[in-house]
């Protein structure tokens, strides 16, 4: 079970970070990832990080704004949102899978909602 936190009303060029805490003692056998949804749009791929945390890979939309990381020992992976943008508007869901190279998710997160204000 994952759950989602953190998300929150921002203004253009804030800093969020984004929390999921995982249920279960098998966390590190999970490639972990976010995703989004806008308004009107379909749910898209924002970044993902391997079992350990030693891969990462990040949507081009996000790249060099976001970090993934996680923390095996606490079942957690974070988000880390800077200089977000109004387009960054969207519900954002962490999700779990057993393969980082072809991730799609068998688990998901109830999504928390970020809305960045211009």
């Amino acid at each position: 079970q994952l759950q989602a936190s953190g998300g929150g009303l921002v203004q253009a060029g804030d800093s969020r970070k984004l929390s999921c805490a995982a249920s279960g003692r098998t966390f590190s056998s999970y490639a972990v990832g976010w995703f989004r949804q806008a308004p009107g749009k379909e749910r898209e791929f924002v970044a993902k990080t391997s079992y350990s945390g030693s891969a990462t890979r990040y949507a081009d939309s996000v790249k060099g704004r976001f970090t993934i990381s996680r923390d095996n020992a606490k079942n957690t992976v974070h988000l880390q949102m800077n200089n977000l943008k109004p387009e960054d508007t969207a519900v954002y869901y962490c999700a779990a899978d057993t393969k980082y190279s072809e991730f799609v998710g068998n688990y998901w997160g109830q999504g928390t909602l970020v809305t960045v204000s211009s």
